[in-house]
């Protein structure tokens, strides 16, 4: 977050399963007075969350928004297409506790939540909770380095795979 003492701007996002629970934290977060890019879906006719995932993670990984929200059915989804976009350290919450840590220890940039598990004051009270925390470095930051360059090593790989370069 380029200040700390501003609110982060939000990306946010679901399929149709995650939809109601997208409307609520919205509106919860606008209640709030945090900025939010709402990036769809805008009713419960039935989508593909990979769409909708990746316009969020995009956002956050070129830093359009500050840190992403997203929904399904479980959250699971979301996070695992999130999680592809280099940069993105997205995690499911079903509880407060679990979304504190993803910041707190995962410095997570995107939170997934699952509308077919999740009521709305609970998915609220973890919202909430991700937002107040802050990552508290030390012993952490060295890990997520572990995980950035593994993900440079991959991405790599990657490129030379597509140019034709083996490492011959």
């Amino acid at each position: 977050m380029p200040d700390p003492t501003q609110k982060p701007r939000i990306a946010i996002g679901a399929d149709h399963a995650g939809f109601h629970l997208k409307e609520a934290v919205k509106r919860f977060l606008r209640e709030q007075g945090y900025e939010v890019q709402d990036v769809g879906t805008d009713s419960e006719a039935s989508v593909d969350y990979p769409d909708f995932a990746r316009l969020v993670a995009e956002k956050v990984a070129r830093g359009e928004a500050d840190l992403g929200l997203l929904a399904c059915g479980t959250g699971i989804g979301m996070a695992m297409t999130a999680n592809k976009v280099p940069g993105i350290r997205a995690a499911v919450a079903h509880d407060a506790f679990t979304a504190r840590l993803a910041r707190q220890h995962n410095n997570a940039n995107v939170l997934a939540l699952g509308g077919r598990v999740l009521d709305e004051p609970t998915a609220l009270a973890i919202v909430r909770e991700f937002l107040n925390a802050q990552f508290e470095g030390g012993r952490h930051q060295r890990r997520l380095e572990k995980i950035a360059a593994l993900e440079n090593t991959l991405q790599e790989t990657e490129q030379a795979a597509r140019s034709g370069n083996h490492g011959a």
